[in-house]
């Protein structure tokens, strides 16, 4: 019998493949003595596209989001391995947020918002006690232009991330690509990017659930346990 429902790994092993494992190798592993510049560059890099591909395996799906991380993976790795300029790494990492925010920013003009598929989904939302009550209280359309306001806002989480990319990339890579140095910065980088952008997004992210949850309490009176599909 086939498993419908994906399995989700913790988030303590996504932050040891995509984060801490390549950090170490980058800034441990790239002198001469060990691996080597290229081969460290090449062996960080093949944990986050095998955890990519992992995912895709497990999921039978394909992610958008996870797409954009593994183009990402491999665009890092040229720019390393063909010793490209260094403002290249720094284009790469604000491009790929910012793609992803102008995708969030492009559904607000389409008949489906991304916000509006993330959080109106039958399994988490009592949706249809919550659009009765909407409309009983003629608060629909003032729903719909909250919905499009989180969007502006989920928008706004990916230019922050792209800005704070860039400069990351611009204040600590600053050797040569191709050399131990430009390895251990490049590790250095993606372990200082977690605090620094991955924990503040997520904020920014949870408070925007958090504004959408007020605005449904408010509009309908429903308390928490009835708005939740809670088990």
């Amino acid at each position: 019998m086939s498993n419908t429902t994906a399995k989700k790994p913790s988030p303590l092993f996504e932050i040891l493949f995509n984060v801490f494992i390549p950090s170490i190798i980058l800034m441990k592993l790239s002198g001469d003595e060990y691996l080597g510049t290229a081969m460290a560059l090449v062996v960080a890099l093949a944990f986050p596209l095998a955890y990519g591909g992992m995912d895709l395996v497990r999921n039978q799906k394909f992610n958008f989001i996870a797409a954009l991380g593994f183009i990402s993976v491999l665009l890092t790795g040229g720019i390393g391995l063909l010793e490209l300029d260094t403002r290249w790494l720094a284009l790469k990492e604000a491009l790929i947020p910012g793609l992803i925010g102008l995708a969030v920013l492009g559904s607000t003009f389409t008949r489906y918002p991304l916000m509006q598929k993330l959080i109106l989904n039958d399994t988490v939302l009592n949706l249809a006690l919550i659009n009765q009550r909407l409309r009983e209280s003629g608060q629909s359309a003032a729903f719909e232009r909250c919905l499009m306001w989180s969007n502006y806002l989920f928008a706004s989480t990916f230019v922050f991330s792209s800005a704070m990319n860039y400069f990351l990339a611009t204040w600590i890579v600053t050797s040569p690509a191709g050399t131990p140095a430009f390895n251990e910065e490049l590790g250095k980088m993606t372990l200082y990017s977690y605090p620094m952008i991955a924990i503040p997004s997520m904020l920014m992210m949870f408070g925007i659930f958090y504004y959408i949850w007020r605005q449904i309490r408010a509009m309908t009176s429903l308390e928490t346990e009835q708005i939740f599909h809670l088990k």
